[in-house]
């Protein structure tokens, strides 16, 4: 087994309701189950039962334009504390209000609730646009999200500089931000390393800082969410075209917890095989 330092850690990014805008940490406190608070809350459509996903922005149009930042920081297992959300029009909202569905309902146009309880069974719908490369294209599916949370496939994503680098190259038109792929640990390859860095790391693990071990699983698939508007980004088809054409699909990648514990901004990052 060898290790040797491949990046630093320079952003970590959590989203405390599920496809809303996030937070940014210094420091965050990794679990078994990813970074501690992190998609602890979901919007479930009351008529399906189904998560409310930017994943089918024909129907939640509106999700990404608000944002969610928890009250104080969670601790432990004493469960998610309370979230304030900032909706489109710049009012603000509790997650622990007592009228608290009423108004993500009105808001959203759509009758839901604020859960923190994952179903067993949670799903979504998801629209693939009529891009090449996707396994459909301009099709609805139904999703299986992993039983009991509000993860799409994997509890903590990793992602590159050297990628959005790579893609801003490739669609210098784009605006390849952070913001647009929404991943919880954003790191700066040390050695000049160039592309699609991350994608050799799948089946080795990462060490981060001094505690924390991630096993990478897989590359991280996207989807018609990187290309909706948010903010001050606007609409754009050809991130995920440019993703398409030149890796698959993927930006970044999906990893578990091997050993948990904290990291912070700053942090080494070493790649670990066997």
């Amino acid at each position: 087994m060898y290790a040797n330092a491949v990046a630093t850690v320079v952003a970590l990014w959590r989203y405390p309701i599920k496809s809303m805008m996030g937070e940014q940490l210094n420091a965050v406190e990794v679990t078994d189950r990813g970074l501690l608070g992190d998609r602890a809350y979901a919007l479930v459509d009351r008529e399906t039962g189904k998560v409310a996903s930017a994943k089918f922005p024909r129907k939640w149009p509106t999700l990404l334009a608000h944002r969610a930042t928890y009250v104080e920081p969670p601790a432990g297992a004493d469960g998610p504390p309370a979230v304030r959300i900032t909706l489109p029009d710049g009012r603000i909202i509790r997650s622990d209000d007592p009228d608290i569905d009423q108004v993500l309902s009105a808001d959203v146009g759509r009758d839901v609730a604020l859960d923190q309880s994952a179903p067993e069974a949670p799903s979504l719908e998801e629209y693939w646009p009529d891009i090449e490369g996707l396994d459909h294209r301009d099709a609805l599916t139904d999703e299986a999200m992993p039983p009991g949370t509000f993860f799409d496939l994997g509890i903590v994503h990793v992602l590159t500089t050297a990628t959005l680098d790579r893609l801003r190259q490739l669609y210098p038109e784009g605006r390849f931000e952070v913001r647009r792929f929404r991943p919880n640990v954003v790191v700066d390859p040390t050695d000049g390393q160039v592309g699609f860095v991350e994608n050799e790391w799948v089946g080795s693990s990462l060490t981060i800082g001094d505690e924390v071990r991630l096993r990478i699983t897989q590359p991280c698939p996207r989807c018609v969410m990187t290309t909706v508007a948010q903010d001050d980004l606007p609409k754009d088809p050809g991130i995920l075209r440019t993703a398409a054409r030149h890796n698959e699909v993927n930006v970044g990648v999906y990893a578990t917890v091997e050993r948990p514990g904290w990291i912070r901004r700053g942090d080494a990052v070493r790649l670990v095989s066997s």
